[in-house]
């Protein structure tokens, strides 16, 4: 016996070793889009510096999780809401489903737009359907419950955007849909919710409803957690407020506005806020606007915490702070850089031309940036202090909506039909 500890104990150094890293969410360790894999190849197609591809079961547009050995992807199965665990040489693990799926409206649109989240023991998924639940890494369903069916029916126009963040022993979700009318202090049409991990009991429940116009109520941005554990905040945006709440118990402690001062209709927005040096940077106004506010104090931060405002924005595409810096890509292909602090413009260049956009978020891998068009085309960018190289286009021959994952020495792909595992 002892033996075949020392056996089980070497097999676990190994595997430690050799998967390094995890990616636990949809944007990274740091919720930020930023890696320290610095080893994939620049150059790939669809074939070329492909180490495997798998087919997948259905349609989505999540960005996969990964933790030690495995890779957890959301999916239609069979028309049915459903996770699939591959190891890290593409084999399937298993599969798992939990009911009809609610299809995609929006053509880059589908049931699985959120992506799964992991803590290392467990993995959360969940659906337009409403499904939030816990599975293990063996596939076992540890609970399920739905949003929807608890505190009502989704009053989104489009397809539900936004992922679920962990925070401490919680998982919290943002529920951020169209206002319909009434006392916004008592009608909880918007809500943050946070349930227990362990068991999916009921934790906390708060309002988040703001008076405004048509559609612009509507949010599919997935929040920030930042924070030391225990004290964690719950920084969300949608319906022209960026707010930070306790993640403890969901008390309000900012709020800061502005963000529409003429009071327009259709100001949904879907770029996720970044943070960086406590700085969180955000755009909206449909494409028109880029700010940066200060995330600290308590109350109404609006005059005293904002830093800065640019008339340039994304739809689509969410930002990345970091190293003092602000990065906007926007949906046709602007790479703008700003001082994360000034705001002052360091430089801006565009990609090539094309008549697809950009649905997919950067990632930014040491000096690299990934940044995957609509199309298929996945542009390799090295960043420069003036400006970037375009270092490679790739074509993967189908959709690309998901964002990159670069990790130990590869790079991941989800594409509208395979995932993609790129190394040398």
């Amino acid at each position: 016996m002892k033996f075949l500890s020392i056996i089980a104990l070497s097999l676990l150094y190994f595997v430690s070793q050799l998967f390094a890293a995890n990616w636990p969410a949809w944007r990274g360790p740091t919720g930020n889009g930023v890696a320290d894999n610095v080893k994939f190849p620049s150059s790939f197609t669809n074939e070329k510096n492909i180490k495997w591809k798998v087919a997948l079961p259905g349609s989505g547009s999540s960005t996969p999780a990964i933790w030690g050995d495995n890779i957890f992807i959301t999916s239609a199965i069979d028309s049915k809401d459903g996770v699939t665990c591959l190891d890290r040489s593409g084999k399937k693990r298993w599969s798992h489903t939990f009911g009809n799926e609610r299809g995609g409206k929006h053509k880059n649109g589908s049931g699985s737009n959120p992506s799964p989240v992991t803590d290392g023991k467990n993995v959360f998924v969940y659906y337009k359907t409403g499904t939030l639940a816990s599975v293990d890494f063996q596939g076992k369903e540890i609970w399920k419950r739905n949003l929807q069916k608890d505190f009502g029916a989704d009053s989104l126009w489009w397809d539900l955007g936004t992922s679920p963040v962990l925070a401490g022993d919680l998982i919290v979700i943002a529920v951020m849909q169209e206002y319909e009318g009434g006392d916004p202090k008592t009608e909880e049409d918007s809500y943050l919710v946070a349930f227990s991990k362990s068991n999916g009991e009921l934790k906390w429940k708060t309002n988040r409803t703001y008076k405004v116009k048509a559609e612009t109520g509507q949010s599919y941005t997935t929040p920030l957690v930042v924070g030391e554990k225990g004290k964690e905040t719950i920084i969300t945006f949608g319906s022209d407020h960026l707010t930070g709440h306790r993640a403890l118990d969901g008390k309000l402690l900012w709020d800061c506005g502005g963000y529409n001062p003429t009071n327009k209709a259709m100001w949904r927005v879907i770029a996720s806020p970044s943070i960086s040096d406590g700085i969180v940077v955000v755009p909206y106004g449909r494409k028109g606007h880029f700010a940066a506010v200060k995330a600290t104090g308590s109350g109404d931060i609006t005059k005293t915490n904002r830093l800065w405002v640019h008339d340039v924005g994304a739809d689509v595409p969410s930002p990345i702070a970091t190293n003092g810096k602000a990065y906007l890509i926007t949906d046709r292909g602007e790479v703008f850089c700003f001082d994360l602090k000034s705001g002052d413009l360091a430089w801006k260049q565009k990609l090539p031309r094309a008549s697809a956009s950009y649905y997919s978020s950067p990632v930014i891998a040491g000096d690299r940036m990934i940044l995957s068009r609509e199309d298929g085309v996945v542009m390799v960018m090295k960043l420069l202090d003036g400006g970037f190289e375009l270092l490679s286009k790739n074509n993967m021959g189908e959709r690309v909506i998901a964002s990159p994952v670069p990790l130990d020495g590869v790079l991941y792909l989800r594409g509208s039909k395979h995932l993609f595992c790129i190394g040398e």
